[in-house]
This record gives structure tokens, sequence and C-alpha cells, in this order.
């Protein structure tokens, strides 16, 4: 009786700390929802994510920030696509210091990768262990460097961590070993963006094998998927209602394959998935943060990361197809962005970053600014502005 007293204690304890965070923290966020300049919110999104890299003693990007709280440590996983967004930003803007930021990301990149070509899991750490999705999102950032300086130190490390997911890589293309700590064992076939990491790598090193791996295990990814476009057993945490962010990595990974190696099995398979969520899309561009496997929302809040993301599919689908529908569903969906992002906040550690979730308390990255959904909003702001025409 006591044992179950003390747990009923602790509960409601845990419940009144998170209602009073929630009330006090939430307010350091504030958003004006009539700023729907495009420019802006793309200029306040890359100065966030500069003072991110420039806030630790290394030159990875800081995880995020908790409401209230200073920069965390670099996260060599998302610094490694941030990588990737920098080069085409420098590409796109002629700003030479973007392409400097990146070449120092790539090094430490290097610089901290592991001894079998792996790159870590979570935050940098001292007592390492590889990850099979964050070493093909570093190769997003290592592939965008050799095809813009072709400099031979991202040429080894690109070829050791592709020879390590080779290594360890099932026959049916999908990676049973090798798995984060953070990521769940069976319920990892948003892998397939990991893939396409290792795809990139095999195109800017000329080395078919990394992309006919990289093509079995989209293969995979696209046998099992649904009728309806559901892809099952993709997610950080529950399988039965996935977090859209995780969806969308898939989306994005068997988009990135398919139009890399002209695969137009694998970029439809992108665009089922890419339909439904069209279907279910609110018209102020609302997407629930986790769905059931009919496309129903399971949750009242939206994953702005997932939402970034699901913008850049649909942009990308426009320049391919020109089909207006995905025209649509992309301005649509960062104009709901927008209306959610502070740009006029004082504090340098909160303007310009993007939270996980809306309400900024929902239960991704709750009450937290996250580097990753800073970077998938400027690639979503950054796409309707150069191929959409706005």
């Amino acid at each position: 009786m006591i044992s179950l007293v003390g747990k009923v204690a602790r509960k409601l304890s845990v419940q009144m700390r998170r209602r009073q965070e929630k009330m006090q923290l939430s307010q350091l966020y504030s958003p004006d929802a009539c700023d729907l300049d495009l420019q802006r919110h793309l200029k306040e999104a890359m100065e966030w994510l500069r003072r991110a890299q420039d806030t630790g003693a290394d030159r990875g990007v800081s995880y995020g920030v908790h409401f209230g709280g200073e920069f965390d440590a670099s996260y060599p996983e998302t610094t490694g696509y941030i990588c990737q967004t920098f080069v085409e930003q420098e590409a796109l803007t002629g700003d030479a210091d973007l392409l400097a930021r990146a070449i120092a990301m790539a090094d430490w990149e290097i610089a901290i990768q592991l001894s079998e070509g792996a790159v870590m899991g979570g935050t940098f750490n001292l007592k390492p262990s590889p990850a099979v999705f964050n070493t093909g999102m570093v190769l997003l950032g290592w592939s965008a460097l050799i095809r813009r300086t072709g400099e031979e130190r991202f040429k080894l490390a690109a070829r050791r961590a592709s020879d390590w997911l080779v290594s360890i890589q099932e026959p049916d293309g999908t990676w049973v070993k090798g798995h984060s700590r953070h990521a769940t064992a069976g319920m990892t076939l948003y892998n397939v963006k990991a893939a396409w990491g290792l795809c990139e790598a095999g195109y800017a090193l000329g080395e078919e094998r990394y992309v006919s791996a990289a093509i079995r295990n989209a293969e995979n990814c696209l046998v099992r998927q649904r009728l309806n476009g559901w892809l099952p057993d993709c997610c950080l945490s529950d399988a039965r209602v996935p977090l859209l962010h995780t969806l969308a990595y898939a989306m994005q990974g068997l988009l990135g394959i398919g139009t890399r190696t002209n695969r137009w099995d694998l970029i439809a398979g992108a665009r089922l998935l890419a339909d439904a969520e069209i279907q279910i899309m609110r018209a102020d561009g609302f997407l629930p943060g986790r769905q059931r496997e009919d496309f129903s929302a399971a949750v009242d809040w939206c994953c702005l990361t997932g939402s970034a993301q699901t913008s850049i599919v649909w942009s990308d689908l426009y320049s391919l197809t020109r089909e207006e529908k995905y025209r649509a569903a992309a301005h649509l969906i960062n104009r709901y962005l927008m209306e959610r992002h502070d740009i006029r906040n004082p504090d340098e550690r909160l303007r310009g970053g993007v939270p996980g979730s809306w309400p900024v308390w929902g239960d991704y990255g709750r009450l937290h600014i996250l580097n990753w959904a800073t970077k998938f909003f400027v690639d979503a702001l950054s796409r309707e502005q150069r191929l959409l025409g706005t």
C-alpha cells in the first residue's frame, strides 16, 4: 500500500511539475502570426543555425535549446545534414561564410569519426557507439562537400563510412546491427534516408556498390509499403502511431534515391505517402504529429519538424511533376510554419529557431528548439522561394 501511494504521489508530482513548466516556459516563445515575410523567416532561421554552431568549443552544431536554458552539446547526426544545407545555401546566395562553416562541420565530423568508419549515436560523448542512421546523415554532408570542393579528406571519410554501412547490411538491404541506442529495434524503416546518404556517397565517389546497397534498402522499404501509402515500423518509439518526422524521413529517402537513380517506382512510393498527407492536411496547414495506419490523427499537436520535411517532399514532387497540388500544399504548410516561427524574440537562443512541436509543449521536442527542425524549415522555405516562384 505504501509503495502504491508513493507511486501515485510521484506521478502527481511529475504532472504538476510539467504543468508548471508548460505555463512558465511556453510564454518565452511568442511568434507573430501576421508576419509572413518568407525572406525574413529564412534569414532568421539561418542566423539561429550559425549561432548554434558558434556556441560550443567545437565546430559541430548544438542539438538545440530547452526553453529558458543554454545551448546543448553538438549533435553529430544533424550536423551532417546541416552541413549539406549550408553547402546548398552557399551555392544559392554566394555567401562564402556558409561554405567555410560547412567545411568546419565536416572536419569536426572527421575528427570524431569512429575507428570502424561509423558516426556516433546521440550528442557528442566520450563513450560513443556506432549508429547506422547517423552515419547516413553525415554522408549527406560529406557528399555535398566532395562535389563542391573535391577534397580528398572528405572522400576518405565518406569511403570509410560507406564501407562500414555496406559491411553490416543484411542481404535484403536492411540494417539489423549498428543501430543507435536511441533507436527501437524492428522499427527503423526510416533507415531508407540513411540509404540515401549512402547513395549520394556512391555518386560522389563513383562507387556503384554503394549505390546498389542503397537501392536494395529502398526496394525493401517499398515492398513493405501498404496500398494506402502507409509505411509500417517507422518510428522512434511507437510503431502503432509513428511520428510524422520519421514517416517523412522515409519519404525523403525514397524520393532522394529514386530521383538520383531515375527509379520511378521509388519516387512513386514516396508520392503515394505524400498524397495521403495532402488528403489529411487541414485548411490551415496542420498535420497531426502522430498518425494511425489509416492516417487518422493520433494526437492533437503538430510535429513542426515533420511538417517542414513534408513540405520539402511536396516541393520536390512539384519540381518533378509540375502538379499544382504539390505547389499548393507546400505553400500552405509553409505558411502554417511561419505563423509559428518566432523571429522577434529578444533572446538569441530562441529567436529564429524552430520548436519540435506546436503547441510548444507537444510531446516531440517538448519546449525545445531543435537544430534539425530549424534546418528542415530552412530547406522548406528555400524551396518555396527557389522552386515555387514565391
